[in-house]
């Protein structure tokens, strides 16, 4: 596990972008995992700020979310498939077609879980995917006490999740129950992993995560299995792991 210092948010955001520019140059069918939520805004604005200055194609990328909620449709303001369009796809040349996020409007929400493990197997896998982590130590929607086996599945959001995410919504009580997320053991098939952290909000539970033993209570802490895991955190996010060093 590798951990890059940035000064500041933005500059962890460069780096984020750099990275994953520098894999899509050398890798041009890359399939990348995609996160959402406030920590990876400024990495998607990077990329596209480089695709107007400098025209990088992602016509071959084949990109796979993380997660959608549930009951939300694709058009609707708060969905993922709308937070993804207007922060990166439709700023950039890759195909919709070639961009998937979990149908959470299925009639079947188990065989939809299904059909996107067996899409990201038959692209080849994750070749590079972004997470962020929940203040809890989730990933994706993955909350503390699931499985490290878990698969793509449906999942009721804890409470200071839905709270955390409420600021995104009107009215709180609009913010969905459930959601479909990519499982632990799904995120942890992907080549390669980046862990984006920022601001002093996130400062207990990275040093947690890097601290602490391997244990379900904190998903995150998984991470520390995969061979090939780079973590980006800003000086805030550092802070106490600086201290207890």
């Amino acid at each position: 596990m590798e951990i890059v210092e940035a000064q500041n948010y933005d500059e962890m955001s460069q780096k984020a972008a750099h990275l994953i520019l520098d894999k899509v140059k050398r890798t041009p069918s890359l399939v990348l995992g995609l996160a959402t939520g406030g920590t990876p805004v400024g990495t998607y604005q990077h990329l596209v700020k480089d695709y107007q200055e400098n025209q990088t194609s992602y016509r071959h990328v084949h990109t796979v979310n993380l997660d959608e909620y549930v009951g939300v449709e694709k058009t609707h303001p708060t969905s993922y498939h709308t937070y993804m369009k207007d922060h990166l796809f439709n700023h950039i040349d890759i195909p919709i077609q070639q961009t998937h996020l979990p149908d959470t409007m299925a009639p079947d929400l188990q065989a939809e879980c299904q059909r996107y493990e067996e899409l990201i197997e038959n692209l080849g896998g994750i070749d590079l995917q972004l997470l962020g982590i929940g203040v809890n130590g989730h990933i994706g929607f993955n909350e503390p006490g699931t499985p490290f086996a878990s698969t793509t599945n449906v999942v009721e959001l804890t409470a200071s999740t839905r709270e955390k995410n409420a600021c995104y919504f009107d009215n709180p009580f609009d913010v969905p129950k459930h959601a479909v997320t990519m499982g632990i053991s799904t995120i942890m098939k992907s080549k390669q992993i980046v862990l984006l952290v920022s601001g002093k909000q996130k400062a207990h539970i990275l040093y947690k995560l890097l601290s602490e033993p391997t244990n379900e209570q904190v998903p995150a802490s998984i991470l520390k299995q995969h061979k090939n895991v780079m973590i980006i955190a800003d000086q805030e996010a550092l802070a106490e792991l600086k201290q207890n060093c």
